[in-house]
C-alpha cells in the first residue's frame, strides 16, 4: 500500500486541514505524509489567527526535495486550501512527477476557496485552483457554491448543480453540501461517467468545521481500498453525518475525531442514496 500526499493548511489547535484529514486515513489504515500550505493556530472562524504562510521558494523546495526522494512512493495526493496562488503550480508539477513515477496515482482535488455565496480566498487563488489543479484531478468535491462558481453557472437546484459539476474536468465530482430532494435533509451529490447519485442524511447544526474535509478524505480512502464510487459515497457520507451528529450534540466548535473514530473505520449511520436523471444543460452566470 502506497502513501497518501495531503497538501493542505495545518492548524494547531482543530480538526480542519490536515489534521483532521491524516487522522480520518491513518484510522482507515492508511500510511500519510504532509505537507502545509498555511500554518494557523486554529480555524479563522474560531478568533483571531495569525497565519504563517511559507514563501514561494520555501514550498517549492519542500515539494521539490519531496519528490526527489519519494514520488515514486505516492499512491494518492489529495489537495485542499492553498495559502498562495503559486502554490497551484507547484502541486501540479508534483501530480505529474509522481504520475509519471506511478500511472497509478491518484489526485483528488478539494478546492476550498468560498460558501455561502462568496469566496473567502483570494480570487487568484481561486482561479490557480480550478485552472492549474482541476483539469489534474481524478475526483473533486466542492461544496456547492464552489462547483458553481467553478464551472461559471447559476444553479438553482439539484439538476442544475449536476450540470455544472458534468462541466468540470475531474471523471467524478461530489458535491458536498448540496440541496437534498427531502426536506430537512442535505446531500452529497455524485456525478460521474455513470452515475447520478444523491446521498442524503438528516441535516445537522453545528459550529464544527472541517466536514468538508473529513469527506474528501474519508471518500478517497474508501475507493483507494477498491469500493465502487456508490458505496464509498454511502460510507464516507455515514462516517461524516455521525461525527457532524456527535459535535452537534456535544456544542463543540470541533469535530469529535478521537472521541467518535469507530465511526470513521465502521460507520452505521443510514443514508438514503437517489439515482438522478442527468441534466446536460448549463445556464451560464451572466456578465
Amino acid at each position: 500500500m502506497r502513501n497518501i500526499l495531503l497538501i493542505s493548511s495545518h492548524v494547531v489547535r482543530g480538526s480542519v486541514g490536515n489534521r483532521v484529514m491524516g487522522f480520518a486515513l491513518e484510522r482507515l489504515g492508511f500510511s500519510v505524509w504532509q505537507a502545509p500550505t498555511i500554518i494557523l493556530p486554529h480555524h479563522p472562524g474560531q478568533g483571531p489567527a495569525q497565519p504563517i504562510v511559507p514563501d514561494d521558494a520555501a514550498f517549492a523546495g519542500l515539494l521539490a526535495d519531496l519528490t526527489a526522494t519519494g514520488s515514486n512512493r505516492i499512491g494518492a495526493i489529495l489537495s485542499g486550501y492553498l495559502g498562495t496562488a503559486t502554490q497551484a503550480g507547484h502541486i501540479a508539477g508534483l501530480v505529474k512527477t509522481a504520475r509519471a513515477n506511478n500511472p497509478g496515482c491518484l489526485y483528488l482535488c478539494d478546492p476550498v476557496i468560498g460558501d455561502h455565496g462568496g469566496l473567502y480566498v483570494a480570487e487568484q487563488i481561486a482561479d490557480a485552483i480550478r485552472d492549474r489543479l482541476l483539469p489534474l484531478a481524478d475526483i473533486a468535491t466542492p461544496n456547492a457554491f464552489e462547483c458553481a462558481w467553478l464551472a461559471g453557472a447559476d444553479t438553482t437546484g439539484t439538476a442544475d448543480l449536476a450540470a455544472a459539476a458534468q462541466a468540470l474536468a475531474p471523471e467524478t465530482v461530489i458535491v458536498t453540501s448540496s440541496p437534498a430532494l427531502m426536506r430537512g435533509h442535505i446531500g452529497n451529490l455524485l456525478v460521474d461517467a455513470n452515475d447520478r447519485l444523491m446521498a442524503e442524511h438528516p441535516a445537522v447544526q453545528s459550529h464544527a468545521k472541517g466536514t468538508g474535509d473529513l469527506f474528501a478524505a474519508l471518500y478517497l480512502g474508501r475507493i483507494l481500498q477498491g469500493r465502487t464510487p456508490r458505496k464509498a459515497l454511502e460510507m464516507a457520507a455515514a462516517s461524516t453525518f455521525e461525527i457532524m451528529a456527535a459535535a452537534a450534540k456535544s456544542g463543540a466548535d470541533d469535530l469529535p475525531l478521537a472521541q467518535m473514530q469507530t465511526a470513521i473505520a465502521q460507520p452505521h449511520a443510514m443514508i438514503n442514496l437517489r439515482q438522478m436523471a442527468p441534466k446536460l444543460s448549463l445556464k451560464p452566470r451572466p456578465l
